[in-house]
């Protein structure tokens, strides 16, 4: 997947989609020349004088990898371009509890506004990134790659597998469309896994990832012979994935997957495994604990 060609397009629909749920009216407005502006329905932030500027600093009350930069800074953006934003901390930095992380200055009523959408976005990337740093260190030293899959909150797929490359890991298909993952259903419905194998490699695109999914070490022996380069080990328990490595001998490309977990994944990798991919990075996480601070400055 080309995420530098798919960045901006969904970091701005990310946006639009939480700013809508809070705002509820966000329609453009022209005025002569000047660029278009999003008319926000906030009746807590009218409450502020509308010339009112204010200023307010992010901090995070524990220690993570910050990510989420780009969807914070546009929801910030999207409500008062001219705001200032200075952070103190790059993308993909490890950042430690009770450190700022960036100030924002600008439009009070539009800072109140945005700061939910912004926060959410920050918390919940840099709790990705955090994940999938903490399974990489498990994993440091083997050959083992953290992978994420498509297991991810809806609508936020390609900022989810952004912030698992931010954290260190690695990305799998983005999603239906851009590699092929043959299960078990599949394999029933086509007939077997040589059959099911031959006709993937007959109607993918050059240079489409095919992959299949097998459950036992005879169907894996039957998945080599089919000419499979990539093969996902479905709940092998640790004696069967070394066996699986054995068997593979470097034929193919092995993926544990199931049930992974810190407790878990070092002894997974040390099998010899190429690839452990856990879902767990994309749909089991817990927030980031950030605040921001506010305070009101001279009016304009």
């Amino acid at each position: 997947m080309d995420y530098q060609a798919e960045l901006a397009p969904n970091i701005q629909a990310n946006v639009s989609a939480a700013l809508l749920e809070d705002l509820r009216l966000l329609s453009r407005k022209r005025h002569g020349g000047q660029a278009a502006q999003f008319q926000a329905l906030d009746y807590t932030a009218q409450l502020i004088p509308r010339d009112q500027q204010g200023s307010a600093t992010i901090i995070t009350r524990q220690n993570a990898v910050l990510c989420g930069q780009p969807w914070f800074d546009a929801c910030f953006k999207t409500l008062d371009p001219a705001c200032i934003i200075t952070w103190h901390a790059k993308e993909g930095d490890a950042v430690s509890a009770n450190q700022v992380l960036c100030e924002v200055s600008g439009k009070a009523r539009a800072m109140l506004s945005a700061e939910r959408a912004a926060l959410n976005f920050l918390q919940t990337l840099s709790a990705t990134a955090t994940a999938t740093q903490k399974y990489v260190e498990l994993v440091a030293g083997t050959q083992a790659k953290i992978l994420d899959t498509r297991k991810t909150l809806p609508g936020m797929r390609v900022a989810q597998k952004y912030a698992v490359k931010t954290g260190g890991g690695h990305n799998q298909r983005a999603g239906l469309f851009d590699g092929i993952l043959i299960k078990e259903n599949h394999i029933m419905a086509a007939g077997g896994i040589g059959p099911v194998l031959a006709e993937a490699q007959r109607i993918a695109p050059q240079g489409m990832s095919i992959q299949i999914e097998v459950e036992t070490i005879a169907q894996l022996s039957e998945a080599l012979e089919a000419g499979a380069k990539l093969i996902l080990l479905d709940n092998f328990d640790l004696h069967a994935m070394r066996a699986a490595v054995k068997l593979t001998a470097g034929r193919a490309e092995l993926e544990a997957s199931g049930g992974i977990n810190p407790d878990s994944v070092r002894a997974i990798a040390e099998t010899g495994v190429d690839r452990i991919s856990i879902g767990a990075l994309t749909k089991d996480i817990q927030a980031v604990d950030l605040s921001m601070r506010f305070k009101m400055s001279a009016a304009w």
